[in-house]
C-alpha cells in the first residue's frame, strides 16, 4: 500500500530519516496501530505529525483507487499478523471485500478504538453496506480529516 512516509525506525534516528527522499514508500508495519501513540518517537517532526493527523500520508492511496485495487470506502488493509491475531475466523470475510481508504471505524473513533471494536465495525460495514452508509462515511471522513481528532 502506498503512503507518504512519516515514520522512521524505532526512534526516528538520523540514519533512518533519510527516507524523505523517498516521498512515497511501500509500508509493511510490523508494529501496527495497537502500539501507536500521540507522541510516537518514530514521527520525527511537526510536519510529519501534521501529515499523519490530517491523513495527508494516505493521499497516494488514491492511485490504488484509480487502478481498481482499492475503493474509497471499505475496510482498511491489515497486515497478516493483525488479521490472524485480531480478526481470527472473520479474516476471510474481511479479505473478500475490496480494501478502502476510509472505513467505518476511521469515522467512529479512529485510533482510540480497540481491535475488537474495529473488527465489529469492519464486519458491520461489509454486512450492511449500502450507498447511504458509504455516503455517510465519506461525509464524516471529511470532518475527521479536517479536524484531525483521534489520529496518531
Amino acid at each position: 500500500m502506498l503512503k507518504l512516509r512519516t515514520m522512521w525506525g524505532s526512534g526516528g534516528d538520523r540514519a533512518s530519516r533519510q527516507g524523505w527522499s523517498q516521498f512515497i514508500d511501500f509500508i509493511d508495519d510490523p508494529i501496527g496501530p495497537v502500539n501507536k501513540r500521540e507522541q510516537d518517537p518514530r514521527v520525527p517532526n511537526a510536519f510529519a505529525r501534521f501529515c499523519r493527523r490530517h491523513s495527508i500520508d494516505e493521499l497516494p492511496q488514491l492511485l490504488h483507487v484509480i487502478s481498481g485495487e482499492m475503493s474509497l470506502v471499505g475496510p482498511r488493509p491489515l497486515t497478516a499478523a493483525e488479521l490472524h491475531r485480531y480478526y481470527g475466523e472473520d479474516a476471510g470475510e474481511i479479505l473478500k471485500a475490496r480494501p478502502g481508504i476510509v472505513g467505518l471505524w476511521q469515522v467512529s473513533g479512529r485510533n482510540r478504538l480497540t481491535y475488537a471494536e474495529r473488527r465489529a465495525l469492519d464486519l458491520k460495514l461489509i454486512r450492511k453496506r449500502s450507498r447511504a452508509m458509504y455516503l455517510h462515511i465519506v461525509v464524516r471522513a471529511v470532518g475527521e480529516v479536517l479536524n484531525g481528532s483521534n489520529s496518531w
